[in-house]
């Protein structure tokens, strides 16, 4: 019973539980929120138990949906996405609970639209029908607008637009790309299906529109930087293109600017936020190169980068924002000294900062050293340029963790901050324990994906390969 209803109940939850936060009084909607999001993350939990790595893709439910368009609610994980699962649920509570006392106005829509954010993301990663992924990912579009719109900074209105129109954009040009893709497949196939299964058992004699469609699909991807519709699809329904040595070269490429370029305009940013925002740009870099690389440590590398990243790259954000609470500044400068005052949010801050840079026996470190591994088997000159970058990772984070906590206290403004609450502990342990499990015990979560990783790179290069030899 669990393995069949176990996704569904992870998309329907938070939608119902939404709904009960906008009848709740206003005081209540933060509590409600956070019990559903406790309780979707119980749901989820059991999932790391009951999936068996070696089984392929599991916990499917496929049930018709539109049967006359070919469109069905198809749902599963493998050991690819069960781990972006799994990070959504366990970050949604920490958000809810680290924002409790940010978010001081309109707590009931704020919540709501979390909750049905939660739904999308969750939706994105088990989705199995194109037309349930396309839905799902504009479910995403909508909350992340008015969250953004409503309760972000000073130039909040600003943000939203900008993100609506990118993502928007980026989400039409997705659309025209899989409707394009059915149509082809459809009319030589004589059977039209948005079904994930059915698309990859029949890629073949796409031809030229192969090239332009990969290219839709990896615009409409990068535009909203998420990784793991590359992984899904843009590899898989694309092999030929994506595996093409011109393709290649240029992502990687771009990889390697994004990891130099994003750590060097990281390391001029005065704004501690602004600088996290950068250096996410170059921990996506190191994605994109595991991911094109296509070695089974590389894609395992990109894998846990990217569940590292929402780990570290997280926390930092919390703590962006607890300083923020104290100071209402997030200029580096505005800073100084203050482990004298507030030790546990320095120790706190130096242990995610270190994770972040990759140090040894932290998560970073082993997310990083697969995907450099991995990409010297591949590109080895292209390795060697990206492990310059976790140099300049230290040359960005290093001194603006010494300028916040370490620096003499001399500004009287910062003599008597508070440290750490109880609730903002309680925020910060489970990132933290989760920086040391990874860093120094990984075996349990390479172990869960190496089925899954092994059979997307053989089933790319060997799809990429016969498409090919039949032109």
């Amino acid at each position: 019973m669990y393995s069949h209803t176990v996704l569904t109940a992870l998309l329907v939850w938070p939608v119902v539980a939404a709904a009960v936060v906008l009848l709740v009084p206003e005081r209540w909607a933060k509590r409600v929120a956070l019990a559903a999001s406790l309780a979707e993350f119980a749901i989820s939990v059991p999932l790391w138990w009951t999936f068996q790595p070696a089984a392929g893709m599991q916990f499917v439910l496929d049930l018709p949906w539109i049967p006359f368009w070919g469109i069905r609610y198809t749902v599963g994980v493998d050991g690819i996405s069960l781990f972006m699962v799994l990070l959504t649920t366990f970050l949604v509570p920490l958000s809810v609970l680290g924002s409790y006392t940010y978010i001081a106005t309109r707590e009931r829509g704020f919540y709501a639209l979390m909750l049905v954010l939660t739904s999308g993301m969750i939706g994105v990663f088990v989705s199995l029908d194109l037309f349930l992924f396309y839905v799902m990912w504009e479910v995403m579009l909508v909350p992340m607008y008015f969250i953004i719109g409503v309760w972000g900074g000073e130039r909040r209105l600003y943000a939203a637009i900008k993100f609506f129109i990118y993502t928007f954009f980026g989400s039409l040009l997705m659309l025209v790309a899989i409707l394009a893709l059915v149509a082809l497949i459809g009319q030589r196939s004589g059977i039209y299906s948005f079904s994930y299964t059915y698309l990859l058992a029949h890629l073949g004699g796409l031809g030229p529109a192969a090239f332009w469609l990969f290219g839709a699909f990896f615009l409409a991807f990068a535009i909203k930087v998420p990784m793991f519709p590359f992984l899904r699809f843009a590899l898989p329904l694309f092999p030929a293109v994506a595996l093409h040595p011109a393709i290649q070269t240029g992502i990687v490429a771009l990889s390697l600017i994004g990891i130099v370029y994003g750590g060097l305009v990281a390391m001029v940013q005065p704004d501690f936020k602004k600088l996290i925002a950068y250096s996410s740009v170059a921990h996506l870099g190191f994605v994109m190169l595991g991911i094109w690389a296509l070695t089974l440590q590389s894609v395992q590398g990109a894998l846990l980068v990217m569940i590292n990243h929402g780990i570290s790259t997280g926390a930092l954000f919390f703590l962006a924002g607890m300083l923020y609470e104290r100071r209402h500044s997030r200029l580096i400068d505005a800073f100084g000294g203050i482990a004298k005052v507030v030790p546990l949010l320095a120790a706190a801050l130096t242990i995610v900062s270190l994770s972040s840079i990759g140090l040894p026996a932290t998560n970073g470190f082993v997310g990083e050293f697969l995907v450099l591994v991995g990409a010297f088997r591949t590109y080895p000159r292209a390795a060697i340029v990206a492990a310059a970058g976790v140099i300049v990772a230290a040359m960005y984070l290093l001194p603006a963790l010494q300028r916040i906590i370490y620096n003499p206290l001399d500004k009287p403004e910062n003599e008597k901050l508070p440290d750490l609450s109880p609730r903002e502990i309680a925020v910060l342990v489970p990132l933290l324990a989760c920086i040391v499990w990874i860093g120094v015990y990984p075996a349990p979560i390479l172990r869960r994906m190496e089925p899954a990783a092994i059979n997307l790179i053989q089933s790319v290069r060997i799809d990429a390969a016969t498409i090919t030899a039949t032109r």
